[in-house]
């Protein structure tokens, strides 16, 4: 089942910071987060619109009180922190999802293995405040939903 607005965040363990252990908790309890998703780092969508977004938005977003940027993706830590560097990310929380468990907890996962990728995570955005999500935006083609503007008129 997919989560949906009014629902907590599960419970589950990501790598961060080449690699660290992060919680769901430690990410989210107590704070304001901007989360977004994306099927695979230095993919083109991905690398070309998505994340850009958010890089240039970072500053306009954060001043709505948001404490957290955090980018979600079925990657491990070493890819996500060099896709952060290529991407000059420095101020989004790069989450590492290598088994997809955040993705498929929240039943926002991809099952890309025809194209040879395995399981990812679809694209999304959420805004969600100490573990309770109050927006949520999933794409199936487009980055309408998901993308830095629309979460920006959702704050």
């Amino acid at each position: 089942m997919t989560i949906a607005i009014g629902d907590r965040i599960p419970d589950v363990s990501l790598k961060t910071n080449g690699p660290q252990d992060i919680t769901t908790g430690e990410v989210f309890d107590g704070k304001k987060v901007v989360l977004f998703a994306v099927p695979g780092a230095f993919t083109p969508g991905c690398s070309n619109t998505h994340m850009p977004g958010f890089v240039v938005q970072a500053d306009e977003i954060l001043a709505k009180g948001v404490d957290t940027i955090a980018c979600l993706s079925v990657n491990d830590a070493f890819v996500m922190g060099a896709w952060q560097r290529d991407q000059n990310a420095e101020k989004i929380l790069m989450l590492a999802d290598g088994n997809a468990d955040l993705a498929e907890a929240l039943g926002l996962e991809l099952d890309a293995t025809g194209g040879g990728m395995g399981v990812r995570s679809k694209r999304f955005a959420m805004i969600v405040n100490d573990g309770v999500v109050e927006y949520l935006g999933v794409d199936a083609k487009s980055i309408d939903k998901s993308s830095s503007e629309t979460v920006l008129a959702h704050l």
